[in-house]
């Protein structure tokens, strides 16, 4: 089965450091990072897609950041 994540963090450190764990996973990057202004906290936001094939069949109950 293919695995989907949309990762998501303030733009700091933090985004960098939780695409990276992904990566060292397994995960893979899936089309380009995007950002987008957060009026409610004042600052960017980041989001990075990734992908993953892994065994197994999907179900709703799937924990995919445990994958």
């Amino acid at each position: 089965m293919k695995a989907y994540r949309l990762l998501t963090e303030d733009d700091t450190s933090a985004f960098c450091h939780k695409v990276t764990e992904a990566l060292n996973k397994g995960w893979e990057l899936h089309g380009d990072p995007s950002y987008a202004f957060d009026s409610a906290k004042g600052m960017m936001r980041c989001a990075q897609a990734v992908v993953k094939e892994v065994e197994g069949t999907y179900t709703p109950e799937t924990k995919l950041g445990a994958l």
